[in-house]
């Protein structure tokens, strides 16, 4: 049975329907609050590597420090994943974790298909 994990908000509503999902699937998980429990450097490079894809493909843009800190134009992927680590608000979510592969559950039904 693989292990899953689920990097929720719980003030985020599709953070909170993908966690529902979860419950719904009778499978066991855990639950990281990724924002109490910042995640480390490593944390989000294996995360990285597991979703095959680029710090800024996982970061809220939109989210008020991002602008505050000019990340738009920042080109460097270590620099934003320290960012990330500094600030996990930037950090999209929900994100589902099994195995050696992840994905932003974003529509919170991609959890389903995922899991």
């Amino acid at each position: 049975m693989s292990t899953l994990t689920i990097w929720h908000n719980p003030r985020c509503s599709k953070s909170r329907e993908a966690l529902k999902l979860l419950e719904e699937s009778g499978q066991a998980f855990e639950v990281v609050k990724y924002l109490d429990e910042n995640p480390s450097k490593e944390d989000l490079e294996a995360l990285l590597k597991k979703m095959s894809l680029r710090p800024r493909e996982i970061m809220r843009t939109k989210e008020a420090i991002y602008k505050e800190l000019d990340l738009k134009n920042e080109e460097d992927d270590a620099k934003l994943i320290e960012a990330m680590v500094a600030n996990p608000k930037l950090i999209e979510r929900p994100i589902i974790i099994k195995e050696d592969s992840a994905i932003i559950a974003r529509p919170p039904s991609l959890t389903t298909e995922f899991i």
